[in-house]
């Protein structure tokens, strides 16, 4: 079975399933659509298409306006670039904050950093956590 690169969804498994049936003739549509739902740990097609988006979800789009925490700061900004990982549900993600965030735990020192990359998932939560277990950013959608 050939197994695609791309992102889980609707649309890479139904690619995988037109690779098979290219490979044995023999096979139906829907048998191939079966045997890639199967593969992937899907019960049938039927679970694997409600369960999968048709595109890959992605956490903001360049240009956009968002906001939310980084290191249990506020901040608002607009997305610089988005780059997809190669697992396809990971994101490296670039922000520059409309104003510097402050990133030191000491009121005595003042670290600011206007611009940072940071790694997501689809919900825009990093992988990346503080030593009290606080991911390093939290984005949401402005």
């Amino acid at each position: 079975m050939i197994f695609s690169l791309d992102p889980l969804t609707i649309r890479s498994l139904k690619n995988e399933a037109k690779a098979m049936r290219a490979d044995n003739a023999a096979l139906t549509q829907s048998q191939a659509l079966e045997a890639v739902a199967r593969a992937h740990g899907f019960r049938d097609w039927n679970t694997a298409s409600a369960s999968l988006p048709d595109r890959p979800l992605v956490p903001a789009q360049v240009g956009e306006r968002v906001r939310g925490t980084y290191l249990s700061r506020p901040f608002e900004g607009q997305v610089l670039s988005v780059e997809m990982l190669g697992d396809g549900r990971h994101f490296k993600i670039t922000v520059k904050f409309d104003r510097p965030v402050n990133v030191s735990k000491f009121d005595s020192m003042v670290i600011e950093r206007q611009r940072v990359t940071a790694t997501l998932d689809v919900h825009g939560v990093s992988l990346s956590h503080t030593s009290d277990g606080e991911p390093h950013m939290r984005l949401k959608r402005a």
